[in-house]
């Protein structure tokens, strides 16, 4: 078996936001935020947004191209409807920015930042009024309907999934949101989330095993493939970690979700047969094929020392425990 320790590692960093990025994401975040905190209406709503998503979940890849603000309105009335409070925050946003840059969307508002090449969308959100101190927001269709989350605590079982599990399981999850990006279309679904949670019920349900980081990449890509198709055949849903009986909503359509399920299968498939492969280059070359190129358009899996990029052993290479060496040049010095 090839473990490929090193690669991974270079894989990791290949895919991960650029210090441009890093840099960028907090700023728009901010401009947004002080432009919505500034607003009367929404100042006495008792407004404190904050950041979510794969950004402040650490599971984000390169390139970032959007950052989610969680707009939370604690004292909002309960007659302000979710059509109300989504046209408001589109008016404030254009009072600064300008029609052009502000979006609405179907639960969100989104504001254009051609300077940093990035989106947020700002997401209002009220009470559920449970105890479980979860949120609601606006539901995609019909308007006016609202539908439960909990963001934060996402973001807390994230923490602790990667605690508990020697920090492999924030690698993993942009590992396979790499793989997602690589294997699907551009523009396809479902989501870089639904493979997130897909990838936590994986490491929940133990599905996702081993020590090292070729182990979980190829277990858990097996149980995201088994998830997807019983998604797509089944209509069996992927559990909502942060909401015990519930399952995560996509917006992917029912031929999206079984062209999915059949490039994650075949995915699956490959990984297996590199993990299981003894010579290393032909591993790498496996694991290359499905983790692509990155946002910058670099080769995100290396080979191996003494490995051409086809995965063949360079001439004279010596390998450890190779039963003879090439002969030197006898010259001493």
């Amino acid at each position: 078996m090839a473990y490929l320790q090193q690669q991974f590692n270079d894989a990791l960093s290949s895919i991960e936001p650029s210090v441009i990025d890093k840099s960028n994401a907090p700023e728009a975040h901010r401009k947004v935020r002080d432009v919505l905190e500034a607003d009367a209406t929404l100042a006495g709503y008792g407004i404190s947004p904050i950041l979510i998503g794969s950004y402040a979940r650490h599971v984000s890849i390169r390139r970032m191209k959007d950052v989610d603000v969680f707009v939370r309105l604690p004292d909002l009335p309960t007659d302000v409807t979710a059509d109300a409070i989504l046209s408001h925050v589109v008016k404030v946003l254009r009072a600064e920015y300008g029609t052009d840059r502000v979006e609405r969307q179907s639960r969100s508002v989104k504001v254009l930042f051609p300077e940093y090449d990035l989106d947020v969308d700002a997401v209002p959100a009220r009470p559920s009024g449970l105890t479980d101190s979860s949120w609601e927001i606006p539901q995609r269709s019909p308007d006016n309907v609202w539908v439960r989350t909990h963001p934060e605590k996402l973001s807390e079982l994230s923490t602790e999934m990667n605690a508990n599990n020697d920090s492999l399981y924030v690698p993993t999850v942009k590992l396979l949101r790499q793989t997602r990006r690589t294997i699907l279309a551009k523009g396809a679904r479902p989501s870089g989330f639904t493979i997130e949670a897909a990838v936590y019920e994986a490491f929940r349900s133990g599905s996702a095993m081993g020590s090292t980081q070729a182990e979980r990449y190829s277990t858990a890509l097996a149980s995201v493939s088994a998830q997807l198709t019983n998604l797509a055949d089944f209509g069996v849903g992927i559990p909502d970690p942060s909401l015990p009986g519930r399952t995560i909503q996509t917006n992917a359509t029912d031929e999206q979700l079984k062209a999915a399920s059949e490039k994650f299968a075949a995915a699956a498939a490959t990984a297996k047969e590199a993990f299981a492969e003894e010579d290393k280059g032909k591993s790498a070359i496996g694991f290359r094929k499905l983790l692509g190129t990155n946002g910058d358009g670099d080769i995100v899996f290396s080979m191996p020392p003494g490995y051409d990029e086809n995965g063949q052993l360079k001439a004279g290479t010596i390998t450890a425990g190779a039963p003879s060496v090439p002969a030197g040049q006898r010259t001493f010095g």
